[in-house]
């Protein structure tokens, strides 16, 4: 009895250590994935293709599993929010047309995430290598 109890104990635990290897290794990949992505944008540095490097690298995070959206929402959220505090507009001391971009930013991050096409995003004459 004693073995048998050992074993389930033992299963549950390697279960439980397998789960977390894997949202980890889920997690690094995504972060890769929005890395990637910034990557791409800062190559690009294309008129109006923001939003759908935003898209992509949520996408290409979300589809890792469950790790990579928490990275990809990590990720957007903070970058997000640095932008808030450094973006005068996002102060809400001018027009805030910040805000708004803001908010485009977190919808095509949300869109990607979710699993949509980010291409939905991508703009006409973008180089197919994007």
């Amino acid at each position: 009895m004693k073995l048998f109890t050992g074993l389930i104990l033992c299963s549950l635990v390697l279960g439980v250590h397998s789960q977390w290897l894997s949202f980890l290794g889920e997690a690094y990949e995504g972060a890769k994935d929005m890395w990637r992505a910034y990557s791409d944008m800062r190559e690009a540095n294309y008129k109006g293709a923001d939003k759908y490097f935003h898209a992509r690298g949520n996408y290409d995070a979300a589809q890792r599993g469950p790790g990579g959206v928490w990275a990809a929402k990590v990720i957007s959220d903070a970058r997000e929010n640095i932008q808030r505090l450094t973006d005068p507009l996002l102060k809400g001391t001018t027009s805030g047309q910040g805000r708004e971009d803001s908010r485009a930013d977190q919808f095509a991050n949300e869109w990607g995430r979710s699993g949509k096409d980010p291409n939905h995003f991508r703009p006409a004459g973008l180089p197919d290598k994007y």
